[in-house]
């Protein structure tokens, strides 16, 4: 009788502090969709929940809970090297996403320790691992760096980030050393002043390039020599690795960075390895469609989540309430990946012309760390913002 009487005194505190809190969150945002549950699937607040809506980078949320469970925290991004009898490095990538110069500096030495110090007669480039007719739903044919091609070797996520002025060009980064295609590339469509781009769209071959260049550049760093032509090519049958280079970052670190940069190229490449890690390579988005159905049907949720790519760029995907808010429950030991706000909750933002979601959790008084997801519509950023303060204030 006294947990009877102990439940009803709850219920009758926190019904009308709830639906004043709701009564808030209308009159910021009518026709906002907004959901939170507490730690056991309760609807605390809900407004417009039955209508599904465009996740934007909020799709990062359900990729990253994805990839942890596919491929483990400990999972390392892997770039394996062959050496054959004429000294020709060949390189196959493996689709690291954070293939990046401070990447090869750490690889590079490793590299020539185990190759010796002697010149490589040439260096082929194997990035077979990705088809090559390969496109993401959502990525442009631009020069913008969050349109960048993926790939399965490619440097400094597939882009350039150099300094123009007239005909001269010099690298805006001083880990990374210019290379003739990169100072061409900048030449033809990078802007003037400091900027970056994304490698062309309409040639992959230009990112695969580049990536062989830069490797060249920082082996001779090391103590090495590439003296012959930097090609395209095949791993020759038979050969076995005299090289494997892993990531230095894990993945749960490598998906930290993801949240907070929000980089399309980092999801994408993620996204691409669920797949083949569970079915085999080469990567498709099919694999990666597949495998996601299957996690979350066995979570439970078998609608509400459509991925038609794994950053959010596409406009195509799709995303219910309850079913986000499912995944973001099976996420939660992984929160601390987000960003965190002053009054501590975590979430992750979701901007494309017309859309403005985020979601994660709310650090409540009275329900610790509960899941809220929160879409609008509209051009301004700041009101999914005093929502979410809303909601730490009031629950």
């Amino acid at each position: 009788m006294r947990l009877l009487a102990h439940i009803l005194a709850l219920f009758l505190v926190c019904g009308p502090a709830l639906a004043g809190l709701e009564d808030k969150v209308a009159a910021t945002a009518p026709s906002g969709v907004v959901l939170v549950l507490d730690g056991k699937g309760n609807t605390l607040v809900a407004q417009n929940e039955d209508r599904s809506f465009v996740p934007a980078s909020v799709a990062k949320l359900v990729t990253a809970w994805l990839a942890l469970e596919v491929l483990g925290e400990d999972y390392r991004f892997q770039t394996r090297f062959y050496l054959d009898s004429d000294r020709v490095l060949y390189v196959r990538g493996g689709g690291d996403p954070f293939l990046v110069s401070e990447e090869l500096a750490l690889l590079a030495p490793a590299l020539v320790a185990a190759t010796g110090k002697a010149p490589f007669t040439g260096l082929v480039l194997d990035a077979s691992y990705y088809p090559s007719g390969l496109r993401i739903p959502g990525i442009e044919d631009t020069g913008e760096a969050y349109d960048a091609l993926n790939a399965a070797l490619a440097v400094n996520f597939n882009t350039i980030h150099a300094v123009r002025k007239g005909k001269s060009v010099r690298s805006a980064e001083k880990q990374t050393p210019i290379t003739p295609l990169a100072v061409s590339q900048f030449r033809e469509r990078g802007p003037n002043g400091r900027g970056r781009i994304s490698l062309a769209q309409e040639d992959p071959d230009v990112g695969v390039r580049y990536a062989g260049e830069l490797l060249a550049a920082f082996i001779e760093q090391a103590g090495g020599r590439v003296e012959g032509d930097v090609v395209i090519g095949s791993v020759p049958a038979g050969l076995e690795p005299v090289h494997v280079h892993r990531q230095s970052r894990s993945l749960p670190e490598i998906l930290t960075l993801l949240m907070v940069g929000s980089n399309n190229y980092i999801a994408n490449q993620i996204f691409l390895e669920i797949g083949a890690h569970r079915f085999g390579g080469p990567v498709s988005l099919e694999k990666s469609q597949q495998a996601a159905r299957e996690i979350l049907t066995a979570h439970g949720i078998t609608e509400g989540i459509d991925l038609k790519e794994g950053s959010g760029i596409s406009p195509d995907n799709r995303f219910s309430t309850e079913s986000l808010a499912k995944v973001l429950q099976a996420f939660e030991p992984h929160a601390a990946l987000l960003p965190k706000t002053r009054a501590g909750s975590r979430y992750k933002t979701g901007t494309i012309p017309g859309v403005r979601a985020l979601a994660g959790y709310v650090n409540s008084s009275k329900h610790g760390l509960v899941p809220f997801v929160i879409s609008l519509g509209g051009n301004t950023g700041k009101t999914r913002f005093r929502l979410l303060r809303t909601l730490e204030l009031g629950l």
